[in-house]
């Protein structure tokens, strides 16, 4: 398993973590950002949902990354 392979596998994960919809999957499950203040994001399951919210939030660069990726594997073969 080499290096690119390791950083294909965290890029799936980050597209994975990016397409989960709050209301229809989140919410209904107890994992809303709203459920847990301030204070209660220190536990894994509040680090865990601010993950998901980061990635979500920086969609536009998992975008680019993707196409980058796309054209390497199709450059490389």
């Amino acid at each position: 398993m080499g290096l690119w392979t390791l950083l294909e596998g965290c890029l799936l994960l980050a597209n994975a973590l990016a397409i989960l919809n709050e209301d229809r999957f989140l919410a209904p499950r107890g994992w809303s950002l709203a459920e847990y203040p301030g204070g209660r994001r220190n536990s894994f399951k509040g680090q865990i949902i601010g993950l998901i919210y980061a990635t979500q939030y920086l969609r536009v660069p998992l975008i680019v990354l993707n196409t980058i990726t796309i054209i390497v594997k199709l450059v490389s073969g």
